[in-house]
């Protein structure tokens, strides 16, 4: 359990090989530079005008919805609601997290080659 929540298949051992990680080398404070720096609230629509895609995975924290996504990124170019996966998606999932990169990148790729 992760804050109360089922981790996936995560085990503590996992979890504890990840800490410690953080902690033999230092990083835990630049990891967490991230979430203490920024003020805004994830709910509100961002103003994003690069290409974007976005995977939503049902563990996460904050599921988007698709109508949220497509006013914060003005260029999505990608989409997809996952029924497997959560916040720690690339480590629980790593093989459909993989595959979401691909086909997130996929558009951009053919875009690219076109021009």
């Amino acid at each position: 359990m992760i804050n109360g929540h089922p981790a996936d298949g995560l085990t503590r051992d996992d979890v504890l090989d990840d800490v410690t990680l953080y902690w033999l080398t230092n990083t835990a404070i630049s990891s967490a530079r991230f979430y203490w720096e920024n003020k805004f609230s994830v709910y509100n629509a961002a103003n994003i005008s690069i290409p974007a895609a976005v995977s939503v995975f049902p563990g996460e924290i904050y599921q988007a919805p698709r109508s949220w996504t497509e006013q914060a990124y003005h260029k999505l170019i990608y989409f997809n609601k996952l029924d497997k996966g959560g916040h720690f998606a690339a480590w629980e999932e790593p093989k459909i997290f993989a595959e979401e990169l691909r086909a997130g990148f996929r558009p951009l790729r053919s875009h690219l080659a076109k021009n």
